[in-house]
């Protein structure tokens, strides 16, 4: 069983340090995008956490249950009006089963980089096409990795840099190992958390893909359709189980 790197401290104010994602215009176009691929059909969220996408998804008629490793941002969710409608199962995302069939699947906001060796990635796709009805899709958002805006003979890249929160992901270039540090200021003193995290390109994605027997049906540059651009940061991609 992988490490719960999601603790009580951490979900307690995990959507308080995330409250841009929260907003109308973060989640709207999600919830959109992923109602329209179930259709008629179930969803399986995988790494649920706090239910920021689970819960509007299913206010918008789509049945949903999650997997997710930690006990403490599932009791976050459980606190949440409308999450008696949502199913949760504890366990690891690569290898926890649930009863039944979906017409979708979905990891979001990188998600996958959580499992943090390839073999791990590999059967979190194989798991996901278990659970697919023939036909159905699994839907993951990911971050392209950073590295070509690594300087020569550098490993470590800041993404935030504010004075309530710093933060620097650490790369290593040979084995796609990857440690976020973050720094975040509370009660007039910085707290500081480090998360280890497996950084994984889209073309490694797609043959993940064809090894659970799903091929690629679309990629975006966003949840709005964006287009996917050698100038992209991260992408939204939809695979296909095959019928």
């Amino acid at each position: 069983m992988p490490e719960d790197y999601f603790p009580e401290p951490v979900a307690s104010g995990y959507d308080a340090g995330s409250l841009d994602m929260f907003s109308a215009a973060a989640f709207d176009p999600v919830v959109g995008f992923l109602a329209e691929l179930a259709g008629d059909g179930a969803a399986l969220e995988f790494g649920i956490g706090t239910g920021r996408v689970a819960l509007p998804l299913s206010q918008s008629g789509v049945p949903v249950h999650g997997i997710d490793l930690s006990p403490a941002m599932v009791a976050q969710l459980r606190s949440k009006p409308g999450a008696d409608r949502i199913g949760v199962t504890l366990g690891d995302m690569a290898t926890t089963t649930v009863d039944g069939s979906f017409r979708l699947v979905y990891l979001v906001y990188n998600g996958i980089t959580n499992l943090t060796t390839q073999d791990a990635q590999v059967d979190c796709f194989r798991n996901a096409a278990a659970h697919l009805e023939p036909g159905g899709c699994f839907v993951i958002e990911v971050v392209v990795p950073a590295l070509q805006r690594l300087p020569p003979g550098e490993t470590v890249r800041p993404f935030t840099l504010d004075e309530s929160h710093l933060g620097f992901d650490e790369y290593d270039v040979v084995t796609q190992a990857a440690t976020s540090h973050r720094y975040v200021l509370v009660g007039g003193a910085y707290r500081h958390g480090t998360f280890p995290w497996r950084y994984v390109w889209p073309s490694e994605l797609d043959l993940m893909a064809r090894l659970a027997g799903m091929s690629l049906r679309e990629r975006w540059g966003g949840w709005r359709r964006e287009p996917f651009t050698a100038d992209s940061t991260s992408h939204v991609s939809v695979r296909e189980k095959g019928i």
